[in-house]
Parts: structure tokens; sequence; C-alpha cells
């Protein structure tokens, strides 16, 4: 297949247009633009352009605010509340992550709660973000109902996306960000666009059989990951990123949402840890962390994200590659929207 090689600022000058031309403010634009490339240039194609159509469906659909202007509240303690007024959550997060990593290196722990957002984008540029400052950080959201409990043969867990990172001095920060489903909803619908099956073990048509249809899955249900185990950390985000924090579990996500073809409107929960303060001069906590990466490098394993990072240089260097049907879908998205 054959692509084209597009700039990162070429690709983001593009994407921003988009979402600026449909009636989102810049600051949306911004962030919703920084969160899509991210996607293409980490070769992330479930989370790129691909996503661009589905917020726009949402914005059409009246279930996200294109001009939302979100609101840092004064610390409670080491919690942040930011309320995203029905934004997206990027920009939400960008306004809440100084005061987040200033409270970190202030109380050693910072908890960032963010509620009444729009939700679709991965998580790893946010925990990145947070690496950079120097912390360490764990982020984790809801989605709406596409997932079955371990035993269960209805949707009522979310993909429920959880996400990690350790800074490191002078290398890439140890990052992983997954779906506590098998996968991201986002690859069903890629193999459902390619005419591919599903592999087995992934998904329960709408009798709650397996099945390996993509079509026959997005009408059914996904399944956690390891079994008993993700659904049990799926459970766990409902409870702390959901519960917890007085937003929506995914099933209410669901039911406010009525479809699954828009994003979702939930919360998210995003914590903050400064090494240093947590180690309280026992030892230093970068130097063990190091040694203990390195032990894993030696034995030959890789690092989570060691592909993302391997295809950001990549792109960083040559630029992008998109397929004509994606530079086809851009340019139609640019004079037409979604529809």
């Amino acid at each position: 297949m054959s692509h084209e090689l597009v700039s990162v600022a070429a690709l983001t000058e593009r994407v921003e247009a988009i979402f600026v031309k449909a009636g989102f403010s810049a600051d949306h634009a911004a962030t919703l633009g920084r969160a899509i490339v991210a996607g293409e240039r980490d070769g992330c194609k479930s989370h790129g352009v691909y996503r661009i159509a589905g917020c726009l469906r949402t914005l059409e659909a009246g279930k996200v605010v294109p001009d939302a202007d979100p609101v840092v509240a004064e610390p409670d303690g080491a919690i942040i509340r930011v309320d995203a007024k029905g934004g997206f959550s990027n920009l939400a997060f960008a306004r809440g992550l100084p005061v987040l990593a200033e409270q970190a290196r202030k109380s050693g722990l910072a908890a960032l709660v963010i509620n009444d957002c729009v939700h679709f984008a991965a998580l790893w540029p946010e925990i990145e973000d947070i690496t950079a400052e120097g912390l360490a950080g764990m982020a984790m959201c809801p989605s709406y109902a596409t997932v079955a409990p371990v035993g269960g043969t209805e949707p009522l867990l979310g993909t429920n996306p959880f996400a990690f990172g350790w800074p490191r001095e002078g290398k890439n920060p140890y990052v992983f960000d997954f779906a506590t489903s098998v996968v991201a909803r986002g690859e069903i619908e890629l193999y459902r666009r390619a005419g591919d099956p599903l592999p087995e073990g992934w998904a329960l048509d709408a009798d709650g059989k397996p099945t390996t249809s993509p079509e026959a899955a997005l009408d059914g249900a996904m399944l956690p990951f390891g079994g008993h185990k993700g659904s049990a950390i799926s459970t766990m985000i409902e409870l702390l990123a959901g519960a917890l924090i007085g937003d929506f579990t995914s099933d209410k996500a669901l039911e406010w949402l009525g479809t699954t073809t828009i994003a979702p409107r939930h919360g998210e929960l995003i914590l903050a840890f400064d090494p240093e303060r947590f180690a309280g001069g026992r030892a230093d906590p970068r130097a063990t962390a190091e040694a203990f990466i390195g032990a894993i490098e030696g034995q030959g394993a890789r690092l989570p994200g060691q592909r993302r990072f391997a295809a950001r240089a990549e792109a960083l260097r040559d630029g992008i590659p998109l397929t004509k049907a994606e530079l086809d879908e851009l340019d139609r998205l640019e004079k037409e929207g979604a529809a």
C-alpha cells in the first residue's frame, strides 16, 4: 500500500483547521489536534485520523460543547478538580496539569479529577506530560458499556483504559497505556473497515456467543483482557474513575448517550507521584528504578512503548505515513465535515 509522508507540523495544522471550521474554539482545536496527531505520529492508527469523524459526529449530535471553558477549582488538599463543562477532556487536562504538578511536589501525591468531560483519546500523551515534569503518573477512565464482565453476556463495562508512566533522565519514559478490554474498540472498527475477521476470544455477538465477525462484535460485546483479572481491573476503574469522583460509570454513560457511534461522556482520574518525596531519603528512587528497568532490558525484553517511540522518531525525522484513503478522508472532512 502506497503512502505519502506528511510532516507532524503540517498534519497538526490540517487537523486543527478541521476542528476550527467545525465550530471548536482554537484552544479545543489545538488540544484535539495534538492528541490525534500523536496517535498517527506514534503508529497508533486506532487513535489517529480515524477519530476525527467521531469527534465531529459527537458535535453534530449535540453531545459535546465545542467552546467549553474548563474551570480549575482551588485545590482541596491534594485533590484538584476540573469541571470540563461538557467539552472534550484534552483541554481540561491541559488546564489542570500545572496545578497537579505543583501539588504533587508539595504533598508528594496529587489527584486530578476531571468531571463532565467527553473523551476519545489515548492516555499516554497525558502520562508523558506528567513524566516530563519529573513525576510518576497514572490515568484511568470509564467509557460506555461495550464490554461484558467475565461470565456475563451483555455489555456493562467500558473499554476502561489504564495508563502509567515513570520518568527516566535522558531517556524515553517507561509508559504503558492499554484498554482493559482485549483491544480498544477502535481496533474492532479497523478490522471491520478492512473486511478481516477478528481473532477468537475478542468478542461476543448479541446473543452472548463467541464471534469473529467485527459487525457482530460491534452489535454485541467485547471481552476483558486476561479473563477474570482484566474484568476485576476494569471494575476497579469504574469505581475509582466513576463512582469515587461522582461521575458516570460506563452503563450510565451509555444510557445518557444512547449510542456507541460517538464519543462518550464521563470523568477521568489522574494521579501524580513525586518519587523523592515518597522515598523520603531512604534511597535514590530514580537510580533504583533505572537499575530495575535496565535489568529488564538486559534480558532482551521489550519495554512497553518502544514501538511507539521508534515510530515517533521516524515520523519526526521523515514525516507521518498516510494512505491515499486517509488523505482523501482529511480532504472530505475539511470540505464537508463528518456528514
